[in-house]
């Protein structure tokens, strides 16, 4: 942790309000159920330091004394009594290290969840020729992507380090991890809340496109029933 100086109060207090607002608009919309899910802002780059949400905190009642400002190694800083980073701090750290990202939302939605279900055995969840797409800066017409699903590893260096690895496609600030949730970036808190809220509409989308699509693949029972009308029956 050495060469890292002593984060300025104002600085503190900033990220502090970035992410209890945050916290409790994404609370209210159920994204963040039962403690889970952990939100960071960078505080600087070289050497790499940012703030997180304290581990075990109730994210929807979360102030701005419940961040903890950490290393790039996932470490709290010194002078910060009663605070613990979540242990999936390594997978922020590891991000900041690999992108552009200035702030990282990490949630667990039950369209999230669902999607990585459906594109896990791809290796992602493909996204194409969408509207909400340009609600991640992608505006050509007929415009693919993929969105990165990775296992979802207990061992959380492991973890980490799939997540990171998936964010190869600089177009796409996100990665899903199977079964769990999402990481999604942006260069500001603002960016980065506008990318997470345009993946979660376009999963909840892919879900019931999937659901509709096995729908129009099954036989048509009123067909059948039509068929059967005037028959005699004895």
């Amino acid at each position: 942790m050495s060469g890292i100086p002593e984060v300025r109060p104002e600085v503190r207090a900033a990220v502090g309000r970035d992410l209890a607002r945050l916290c409790e608009l994404f609370g209210r919309r159920g994204w963040l159920p039962a403690t889970s899910g952990n939100l960071s802002i960078l505080v600087a780059r070289d050497p790499l330091h940012f703030g997180i949400t304290a581990s075990g905190r109730d994210k929807q009642a979360l102030t701005p004394e419940d961040v903890v400002f950490v290393d790039g190694e996932g470490r709290a800083l010194p002078g910060q009594p009663g605070l613990r980073p979540s242990a999936e701090t390594k997978v922020h750290a590891r991000l900041y290290a690999r992108t552009n990202a200035g702030c990282i939302l990490h949630v667990h939605t039950v369209f999230n969840n669902l999607a990585s279900r459906i594109g896990f055995a791809a290796g992602g969840v493909e996204l194409a020729d969408l509207e909400l797409l340009k609600g991640l800066d992608i505006w050509e017409e007929g415009a693919r992507i993929r969105v990165p699903v990775v296992e979802n590893h207990a061992d959380l260096d492991r973890l980490a380090g799939a997540v990171a690895g998936a964010a190869s496609d600089p177009r796409v600030p996100g990665v899903l991890v199977r079964e769990h949730g999402i990481y999604a970036w942006g260069r500001t808190p603002d960016e980065a809340k506008r990318h997470l809220e345009a993946f979660e509409f376009l999963f909840e989308y892919t879900f019931y496109r999937e659901v509709w699509s096995r729908l129009e693949r099954l036989p048509d029972a009123a067909a059948r029933s039509d068929a059967g009308k005037g028959k005699d029956r004895f």
